[in-house]
């Protein structure tokens, strides 16, 4: 790593939809995201510490490959069981189940759009993970 790394952050990330309004709704409803611009078929979504654009295209719907996935973490298991029992009452679609790969517990779900993520805590990793976390 070098100093100009060391200093460097994430800055945003970008997702193409064929339905801009649809994806960059599912980031507002449940990721806790703020839409700060739509224009030119583009949608930035804010959140602290980075941005999200969602880019519209035309042609048809991005197919982005099976495993890519964007992961955000919550502080507990019942934040996750709770998220979860929100998609699922509000027709979000799911992927799995809530489950436990020892690296904590976690599910997956997709956006309108494609966009797959996964909602996950660490609170209840194996003892063995816990220490590449810190």
């Amino acid at each position: 790593m070098t100093d100009i790394t060391q200093s460097m952050k994430l800055n945003h990330l970008s997702f193409p939809s064929a339905d801009v309004p649809a994806t960059a709704g599912f980031f507002e409803r449940y990721l806790g995201f703020t839409v700060s611009s739509t224009r030119e078929g583009s949608a930035i979504l804010k959140r602290p510490g980075f941005d999200v654009v969602i880019d519209h295209v035309r042609d048809a719907v991005p197919e982005y490959p099976r495993a890519f996935h964007a992961g955000f973490e919550l502080a507990t298991f019942d934040d996750v069981q709770a998220l979860y029992d929100r998609f699922v009452a509000e027709g979000v679609e799911m992927e799995t189940g809530i489950f436990n790969n020892g690296r904590g517990s976690r599910f997956f779900c997709r956006a309108p759009g494609g966009v797959m993520f996964e909602l996950n805590t660490r609170a209840d990793a194996s003892p063995e993970y816990r220490a590449i976390f810190e």
